[in-house]
């Protein structure tokens, strides 16, 4: 398939994401492989696709920038060696100014980073179960939306709990964005409550593809997410899903033109009138 043709076959990796960059980088090489060879021309992996360690005080000393993280500059390996794109749904890396960042990170075929994206809301929440987290405590927020061009698609990238925002997803969508990345590491009770029914809003609201490769399963850190990789079409269907907290890869198509019938039948972004507030 050309990337003019209006179709593109996506790969959505599903990991259970080992708390150091070696085992990480072991582990998530082979499904990207393994999407590559189901045809995937752009393939998605999760948030903390390089390393995934909820005690701050063993996370922090592992990270490093963007540029050499390893776990990053495998897959850099791996889209050249293949021919396709990678978007690293989220490394977690040192930035320059010396704090953590939860960054998106897009891969071309010749093995450059095109596009990087932070992530912009932090998960401080208390869960009724008694979990408690504050990632504002380790990472930087960052600041700025990002659309950017992947195998004749235009992306707009977001991170797990950015889902919950609606009007960011607004804002790439008026920006041009056909499909909306949603890399996750979804808690297992946030995520069996709300999950889908989160992609599937943000994917009608806006007349978008949604791609959501997750974490999945019990971590040696000890944190347990939800997994369920879902895809989402522009009316709402679910295209394809593993259901399911085991590694694995999910192919799906892409018709890009659904994206245009959509909002042409639903128009929304261009009806949006601005308003006072309350």
């Amino acid at each position: 398939m050309d990337d003019f043709a209006g179709s593109l076959r996506v790969g959505l990796v599903q990991t259970r994401t080992p708390a150091t960059h070696a085992a990480s980088l072991a582990h998530v090489a082979p499904l990207v492989r393994e999407a590559a060879a189901g045809g995937a021309r752009l393939i998605a992996t999760p948030e903390g696709t390089n390393l995934l360690q909820r005690r701050k005080a063993d996370l922090l000393p592992q990270l490093t920038s963007l540029e050499d993280d390893p776990v990053v500059a495998g897959l850099k390996a791996e889209a050249k060696a293949l021919g396709v794109w990678i978007l690293v749904g989220s490394a977690l890396v040192r930035r320059d100014d010396g704090q953590a960042a939860n960054r998106s990170a897009l891969i071309s075929p010749d093995g450059a980073i095109t596009a990087t994206y932070d992530k912009l809301h932090m998960f401080d929440v208390d869960l009724p179960n008694g979990e408690r987290a504050r990632e504002s405590e380790t990472y930087a927020p960052g600041d700025r939306a990002m659309v950017a061009e992947a195998a004749g698609a235009r992306l707009g990238l977001t991170v797990c709990y950015d889902v919950r925002f609606p009007a960011l997803y607004r804002a790439l969508s008026r920006a041009g964005a056909q499909v909306l990345t949603v890399p996750a590491a979804f808690t297992r009770p946030t995520g069996e409550a709300h999950w889908e029914v989160l992609l599937r809003a943000r994917a009608i609201e806006n007349g978008a593809f949604v791609l959501a490769p997750a974490q999945g399963g019990q971590h040696e850190d000890g944190r347990g997410t939800w997994g369920r990789t879902l895809a989402v079409a522009p009316w709402g269907e679910v295209l394809g899903k593993l259901d399911h907290d085991e590694p694995g890869v999910l192919i799906v198509d892409l018709d890009l033109t659904a994206v245009d019938r959509a909002r042409a039948a639903i128009p929304n972004l261009v009806n949006a009138r601005e308003f006072a507030g309350p």
